[in-house]
């Protein structure tokens, strides 16, 4: 259920990726006639709702003062990390982010591709502007097939327009800053100190404090959630 890394030249070692749709297609309505059929613009997304009102900074979700600190270790092409972000990632913001008992952090890895470190460049650039959370949900949702040039500007666009506050220009401009390679190294650092071979990864621990490593039976809230009230019943 994870995506496994070379742990000597952070290579990818062969996944199935199931590729994601970018956007329907809508057929406007209203008076047409029988030669003015008009099919409408595909519609900018919008920023999803799970992150509003919830506290980012940079590549942090959630109050600085909760008292356990989640980090995620993932790649935007990983299938298993989309998953993750779908189907656990709102439950555990529900119970945990929004009541103040849990943060959680990024740390993004670019070991399948071209199209996985133009993604990372991209939610970092975005968590300069306190919006990481929301790009890197636009992203998951509309994850392509691996390598294929997915990682569109155009794509990025549109993510970005459902974003209030999210200045599109701005974003793309600070992704080809050197300091956005810097901090791809220091997670890539920080994974192989961790011990990190697959994604997603999980460390987990009080904040401020220790963080351990947690192997996860499934991608599934059940799968993490048994740390989480660990670490709050200390």
């Amino acid at each position: 259920m994870t995506d496994r890394l070379d742990s000597n030249r952070w290579r990818f070692t062969g996944v199935l990726v199931v590729a994601a749709a970018l956007a329907s297609l809508l057929i406007g309505a209203g008076q047409l006639g029988a030669d003015d059929a008009r099919t409408t613009a595909t519609p900018a997304p919008r920023a999803d709702s799970l992150f509003t009102g919830i506290e980012q900074r940079g590549v942090a979700l959630g109050s600085p003062r909760a008292p356990v600190t989640l980090v995620e270790y993932a790649d935007l092409q990983c299938p298993y990390c989309a998953q993750w972000s779908r189907e656990t990632l709102p439950v555990l913001v529900r119970q945990y982010v929004v009541t103040g008992k849990l943060r959680i952090v990024f740390q993004g890895l670019a070991f399948i591709g071209e199209d996985s470190d133009k993604a990372l460049r991209t939610v970092i650039a975005a968590g300069r502007e306190e919006h990481l959370w929301d790009v890197l949900g636009g992203l998951y949702a509309r994850q392509g097939v691996e390598n294929s040039g997915w990682v569109t500007d155009e794509l990025i666009g549109e993510i970005a327009s459902g974003v209030p506050g999210l200045d599109h220009e701005q974003l793309l401009a600070t992704r080809s800053e050197s300091s956005i390679a810097s901090d791809i190294d220091r997670a890539a650092a920080a994974a192989t100190s961790a011990g990190v071979n697959s994604t997603p990864a999980f460390q987990i621990g009080p904040t401020g404090g220790r963080l351990q490593l947690v192997e996860v039976g499934s991608l599934g809230p059940e799968g993490i959630r048994p740390a989480i009230e660990a670490v709050l019943a200390r």
